[in-house]
């Protein structure tokens, strides 16, 4: 089944954006506020990515096989992404320690630590310490 061109207007559009980001803006040195943006992105990918694999996985259990690695591999990279803010500077010079009750910079309405709370709270539910912790396994394209 081909989906039409316009099936996914809102996931194309933040693909083109990314695309747009990498290559038309001069590479910079990652800010706080850059690593936040990418973060709630990748995070809106994973929550998509795990009902992708949650609603392929049980007409087409190895394709689902596929995309739940492809979740627990975008969770560890978020994990990163994560880590990597606390280890730039703030703005103000006050600690980068994870307090997910204060603001880190500014007045968002969700920040990064919340956010990464949260997405780690869905993923545990499904994935075990293992699965989270282990290299990724090698997958061979069959067709």
């Amino acid at each position: 089944m081909n989906a039409s061109p316009d099936t996914n207007p809102y996931l194309r559009a933040a693909t083109a954006g990314v695309r747009h980001h990498t290559k038309n803006l001069p590479a910079r040195e990652a800010d706080r506020v850059h690593v936040d943006v990418l973060h709630a992105h990748l995070t809106g990918l994973h929550q998509l990515l795990d009902q992708i694999a949650e609603a392929t996985r049980p007409p087409h259990p190895a394709a689902g096989r596929h995309l739940a690695t492809a979740h627990t591999r975008l969770w560890q990279a978020t994990a990163e992404v994560h880590a990597a803010f606390h280890l730039l500077p703030t703005a103000s010079g006050t600690s980068a320690e994870c307090r997910p009750d204060q603001l880190p910079e500014g007045p968002p309405v969700l920040t990064i630590c919340q956010r990464h709370l949260a997405a780690g709270h869905a993923i545990r539910r499904r994935t075990t310490p293992t699965d989270l912790t282990s290299p990724p396994r090698t997958t061979a394209c069959v067709r």
